[in-house]
């Protein structure tokens, strides 16, 4: 396994469950960090719409709710799957993590770190930070909050990740 993709990383879903991210291997992802209590929440519906306009199965957008920034995201399991629902099933939704310091996930870690992803850094600053990872499962470029999931810098830029050969 490339140590220098997402595909080495394991991540628990909504149920308790862990997959592998390598089954997302080929796919062009959006790797989002959430928060029900947000203001950049009506960013869901962005999300939503964003996966339904691409309209293909070379793309997924995946969120890990958290929690890290003014203690936004205070829902667990079904209650976060509840609300994830609530804006559509275009998105997966997986497990609350930590994305920033000292206890941030490994995938977090990864995606923040140069270091680590040998791309770029940019450890999210709040709520909906945006990761754009190519088909290689490696990090492609990333969008701070402000940056609605709709701007035509987002679309742009999956549209290349996903003309890019396998």
């Amino acid at each position: 396994m490339d140590n220098n993709t997402i595909y080495q990383f394991d991540v628990q879903k909504l149920n308790g469950d862990w997959t592998s991210l390598s089954k997302y291997t080929g796919k062009v992802l959006l790797i989002v960090n959430t928060a029900s209590q947000c203001g950049f929440t009506p960013q869901m519906a962005d999300l939503e719409k964003l996966k339904s306009e691409l309209n293909t199965s070379d793309f997924e957008i995946l969120l890990f709710p958290s929690n890290d920034f003014g203690g936004q995201e205070p829902l667990e399991g079904d209650a976060l799957q509840t609300f994830c629902s609530s804006y559509g099933s275009n998105c997966i939704t997986f497990e609350k993590v930590r994305v920033r310091g000292p206890y941030a996930s490994p995938l977090y870690k990864f995606l923040s770190d140069k270091k680590q992803n040998g791309v770029m850094g940019s450890s999210p600053r709040w709520n909906f930070h945006k990761y754009l990872v190519g088909r290689d499962g490696k990090v492609a470029d990333y969008f701070y909050p402000f940056t609605k999931p709709t701007t035509s810098k987002i679309k742009k830029g999956i549209q290349r990740l996903l003309a890019a050969s396998h």
